[in-house]
């Protein structure tokens, strides 16, 4: 089996390569923080990696005086699970009060939120009573990955930090990034049709020339079909978008668990530059591509990037992934983007 999109999968859904490239996440040992364009920063703190019994997420707008939310998921993956009618918080043995049931998780107090950051930060006992066996939350590597929170948020030594407090003012801390937005355009409702032959052996090497063959960015069903791959569904098509505008998709790789689709615009008359939207894509519909890989084959966690039309090109509107593979839940755990964007819907 060809290992390249495997590699491409692993290093997308690395934590740590992330943080390399931007400087705004951290994984270290039980904890974790992502950080996305505006600062909003999203910590979350797990159990021991053999205990999938939950986990917690701490949720912190960028700017002075923003509060800490805390919320709490209990993992439904083991046999004996069954859903909790009631959520005690415990530390270092002595009851904290009740949490408020939300959704499907559990939300802390202000008080019971703060509790739980100074816990973790030293020696303290969290524990979540109420499921079918305690949460025992692990505090190893909660300190490095709040001091990485506070850092980007710019708030260490001032009285707000959640890590080094001190005397600087408020003031001093980074403001919140605007949101950018992007207006969706509306597209054709044209249905896609597979190219013919001689269409697809005009269009491949353009198209190959707009990826860069390396070990984590390949196309190599382009040229040289994948196993088990089927030619009316990933083939070479063409689905319309606007008057001058064509998207093309293509199967690109194949892996164990995973599979990415080529998604390029063109011209409608197929003569122009391709324009590469991603190698990775899993589907389109009404102008949005979406991309979702899993971390592992039992699907615990996912990567997901979202690109919507504007009318000249696919945007990007979404990068995120849901945390940890820790066998929580089906899917993934939380939500944590690197990239939001306020998305302004078709007009009419």
């Amino acid at each position: 089996m060809n290992c390249k999109p495997m590699l491409f999968v692993l290093a997308m859904l690395s934590l740590s390569a992330q943080a390399a490239q931007s400087g705004k996440t951290l994984e270290h040992k039980d904890w974790e923080v992502v950080c996305d364009n505006t600062l909003t920063c999203r910590i979350a703190g797990y159990g021991k990696e053999e205990d999938p019994s939950g986990s917690i997420l701490l949720t912190r707008a960028a700017g002075p005086g923003t509060e800490t939310v805390g919320e709490v998921t209990l993992g439904d993956t083991e046999d004996d699970s069954e859903p909790a009618e009631k959520l005690t918080l415990w530390i270092n043995g002595k009851s904290a009060g009740d949490l408020v049931a939300a959704d499907d998780n559990w939300r802390m107090s202000a008080s019971q939120t703060s509790a739980v950051i100074s816990a973790v930060k030293g020696s303290g006992k969290v524990e979540f009573k109420g499921g079918t066996k305690p949460f025992l939350l692990s505090g190893e590597g909660a300190y490095a990955v709040l001091l990485k929170a506070d850092d980007v948020q710019g708030r260490i030594g001032t009285p707000g930090a959640l890590t080094k407090k001190g005397n600087k003012p408020e003031s001093s801390v980074a403001k919140a990034v605007p949101t950018p937005v992007i207006q969706a355009a509306k597209t054709l409702g044209g249905e896609p049709r597979l190219l013919t032959a001689s269409e697809s052996d005009a269009l491949k090497t353009r198209l190959l020339a707009t990826v860069n063959h390396n070990d984590d960015d390949t196309c190599d069903s382009l040229y040289s079909p994948a196993e088990n791959s089927d030619p009316e569904t990933d083939g070479l098509t063409l689905t319309p978008l606007d008057d001058t505008h064509a998207l093309l998709s293509s199967l690109c790789w194949r892996a164990a668990y995973n599979e990415g689709y080529g998604y390029w615009v063109i011209d409608n008359q197929l003569k122009g530059k391709p324009e590469l939207v991603t190698i990775s894509g899993s589907d389109y519909d009404k102008g949005e591509i979406t991309s979702v890989q899993k971390g592992r084959g039992i699907g615990d966690c996912m990567s997901q990037e979202n690109w919507v039309w504007d009318g000249k090109a696919f945007r990007k509107s979404y990068d995120g992934g849901t945390g940890m593979c820790r066998y929580i839940h089906a899917g993934g755990t939380w939500d944590l983007p690197t990239l939001v964007t306020d998305v302004k819907p078709v007009s009419g």
